[in-house]
C-alpha cells in the first residue's frame, strides 16, 4: 500500500475527498474500497450535496485493514476484530499481539542454510537422490548465490527421515508418508480451530479476549498435541495389527489368467 495522505491534511478546514481521491491517497483501488464497506470492515462516506466524501478515519480504517491482512487475517476475522474495539472491547494491538504470540508459540526451529556435504551426513542417505527429493517435496531450495548450499525449510525433519532410514525405511517412503500426514493434518487443524473458534468464550477460553484465548492456546499448544500424538498413536497400531492380520508385506495372488497370458508373450 502506498503512503497515504496525512491525517492532519485530511482534518484541515474539514478536507474530505471523494472516492477517486481517497483511492490515489491510499493506493487502494475504489472497487476493493466499496468491497470493503459492503463487507462491514469501512464506514460508508458522509454525504454533501450529491457527492460522497471521505475523511482521515477512512484513511486510518483503510490502513489498518492492509496492516491486518499482511498478518494474514481475512475480511470476516478484521470485521469481527475492529467491531468489538468500536464497541470499547480489546485494542486492536492486543488482537495484534495474540498473533504475534501465537505465531512464536506454535512456531518450529527456524530454516537453516546448510552446504550439501553437511545437509547429506545430517540426513543419512546416499547423495544426488536424495537431494532430488528433498527438493520435490519442498523441504530445501537452493540458496542464492551459494553453490551446493540449501535453505533447509524444517531442520528438525532431516533427524526423522536419518533415524527412519536407520530403521530400513528409505526416504522415498519417508517423504510419502509425510505427504499422507501433512494433507490429513492440514484438514484436521482447519476443522479442530474451526470448533473452538465456534467455541470462544464458550469453552474454549474464559472469555473472548485476547488473554483468555492465549491462555486457552497455550494449554492447547502442549497437551492438545499431546492428545492428537496419543490417539493417533493408538489408530497406527489399530492399522498395523490389521495389516499383520492380513499377512504382512506377502504380495496379492496374482490370477492365472495373467500368468498364462505372461508365458504366452515370452
Amino acid at each position: 500500500m502506498t503512503s497515504p495522505v496525512g491525517t492532519n491534511e485530511a482534518d484541515e478546514a474539514g478536507h474530505t475527498m471523494t472516492i477517486d481521491e481517497l483511492s490515489a491517497a491510499t493506493g487502494v483501488p475504489s472497487r476493493t474500497i466499496r468491497y470493503y464497506q459492503t463487507k462491514g470492515v469501512l464506514a460508508h462516506p458522509s454525504r454533501r450535496s450529491r457527492s460522497s466524501r471521505y475523511g482521515s478515519e477512512h484513511v486510518e480504517r483503510l490502513l489498518l485493514i492492509g496492516e491486518l491482512q499482511d498478518r494474514g487475517l481475512r475480511l470476516d476475522a478484521i470485521r469481527d476484530v475492529v467491531r468489538q474495539f468500536e464497541e470499547g472491547g480489546d485494542s486492536i494491538q492486543d488482537w495484534l499481539g495474540l498473533g504475534d504470540r501465537l505465531r512464536t508459540a506454535w512456531a518450529d526451529q527456524g530454516p537453516e542454510l546448510l552446504g550439501r556435504d553437511e545437509l547429506l551426513e545430517r540426513l543419512g542417505q546416499p547423495g544426488r537422490t536424495a537431494i532430488a527429493d528433498l527438493e520435490r517435496a519442498g523441504f530445501i531450495t537452493p540458496a542464492a548465490d551459494h553453490p551446493d548450499t540449501y535453505v533447509v525449510t524444517a531442520p528438525a525433519l532431516l533427524e526423522v527421515n536419518r533415524r527412519l532410514g536407520e530403521a530400513g525405511i528409505d526416504l522415498a517412503t519417508a517423504l510419502g508418508a509425510e505427504r499422507i500426514v501433512r494433507r490429513r493434518l492440514s484438514k484436521l487443524a482447519d476443522e479442530m480451530v474451526e470448533h473452538f473458534s465456534e467455541r470462544a468464550g464458550k469453552g474454549f477460553g474464559a472469555s473472548n479476549t485476547p488473554a483468555d484465548l492465549a491462555r486457552a492456546s497455550d494449554a492447547l499448544r502442549v497437551l492438545g498435541v499431546d492428545a492428537v500424538q496419543l490417539v493417533f498413536t493408538q489408530e497406527m497400531q489399530r492399522a498395523l495389527l490389521e495389516f499383520v492380520e492380513r499377512g504382512g508385506g506377502v504380495a496379492p495372488e496374482v490370477p492365472k489368467s495373467r500368468h498364462r497370458s505372461s508365458r504366452t508373450r515370452r
